[in-house]
């Protein structure tokens, strides 16, 4: 038999790509795909949703994922915009209701593979920036890649980096915005997909991590996998690093 899923944000170009992936799979049926005219909660509890896919945007992602929560569905959600206490919120509302589910900031796995390569470098070189583009419509910055990846750095380095005295801006945020004490660049242009760049620095020298999205075929296999894995959870996840073999990331 196959599991039941909703797609929330089905119009978009995210929506669209994972409908014709899950489509093409014997495993999954695609059960519902609301609008905002739609109630999600109704939608879910009558198509006995198991499994929902959320690719909406960041003004309504907090809503939504406590929607599918509530209505005792497994959220992937995919739309960035969630915050730290907004996340932990979420993760605490699963855990009451045993619940499992993921949120994904990148379902690329290129992009994991760099922000997980990442932590071990920063262990060497703690002076490090991010850079990250994408294109002109994507409302929210910096990027949930871009906050994943400043937290897994973060956590990561043992040493804080040498402190170069006060700095002066002579246009405020010329600097970029600060998260976790890792400045994060944001750049939004027509022509850009999604890329992003990690910067370390050490005395004479500088290592660049650079991942490149041409195009969004590249996020289907984590998308595969999310909902492949998802059932089996227990908890609400954050990251796809988190349900990958430790033989690809180690």
């Amino acid at each position: 038999m196959s599991i039941p899923v909703i797609i929330n944000g089905a119009k978009g170009k995210m929506g669209q790509l994972t409908i014709k992936a899950l489509e093409a799979l014997p495993d999954f049926s695609i059960v519902g795909c609301p609008t905002k005219e739609d109630n999600l909660e109704k939608m879910i509890k009558d198509q006995k949703a198991k499994i929902v896919i959320d690719f909406t945007n960041a003004h309504s992602v907090f809503t939504n994922t406590n929607t599918i929560i509530r209505a005792g569905a497994h959220p992937i959600i995919g739309t960035s915009g969630l915050v730290k206490g907004q996340i932990q919120m979420l993760q605490n509302e699963c855990r009451t209701m045993h619940l499992g589910g993921l949120i994904i900031p990148n379902f690329s796995i290129g992009a994991v593979l760099m922000m997980k390569y990442a932590e071990k470098i920063v262990q060497y070189f703690p002076n490090v920036e991010i850079i990250e583009m994408h294109h002109a419509g994507k409302l929210d910055s910096p990027s949930g890649t871009a906050i994943r990846t400043a937290e897994l750095l973060a956590n990561s380095r043992p040493l804080f980096p040498e402190k170069t005295g006060p700095i002066r801006q002579t246009i405020d945020g010329a600097r970029g915005a600060n998260y976790q004490d890792i400045p994060i660049h944001s750049i939004r242009l027509p022509g850009l997909l999604a890329n992003q760049q990690i910067i370390f620095g050490n005395t004479g020298e500088t290592l660049t991590l650079r991942h490149d999205t041409i195009d969004r075929e590249c996020f289907i296999p984590g998308i595969i996998l999310s909902c492949k894995k998802v059932l089996g959870l227990k908890e609400l996840v954050y990251g796809l690093e988190h349900i990958l073999e430790d033989t690809v990331v180690s």
